[in-house]
């Protein structure tokens, strides 16, 4: 399914992003994280849960919206960016991404660029 992008002024909602839809230079922010625990450590149903099957416990990312640009993508892996110049691989089957407005990528990009560069002191 290919999203649509739309570049009208005003707010905008960040989108759900499948990972066949992500294309490198897009912006992106990582929404929910998926973690995996066994089974036997999960006490509330483990009569309904085989013992051999992991548990997913999806998470709200700490960092959502931080965006993050995509360099290159060789699925379920895909090669992301921050604008403290951080680079990491992220996995897809982990990790639901959100589709950025550029224009808000790019304002959040400058702002944390700036941040970065140390101030000069001007005597």
């Amino acid at each position: 399914m290919k999203t649509i992008r739309t570049n009208d002024l005003g707010p905008q909602l960040a989108s759900c992003v499948a990972p066949e839809d992500l294309n490198c230079g897009d912006y992106v922010a990582v929404l929910n994280v998926i973690h995996e625990f066994p089974s036997f450590l999960w006490c509330c149903e483990s009569a309904s849960i085989e013992p051999d099957q992991p548990v997913q416990v999806k998470f709200k990312d700490s960092k959502s919206g931080l965006p993050l640009k995509i360099k290159a993508i060789c699925l379920p892996f895909v090669f992301v960016k921050s604008p403290k110049g951080v680079t990491r691989t992220m996995d897809v089957r982990r990790t639901q991404f959100v589709r950025l407005n550029s224009d808000y990528a790019k304002v959040v990009w400058k702002e944390m660029l700036a941040r970065r560069k140390p101030h000069r002191r001007v005597d």
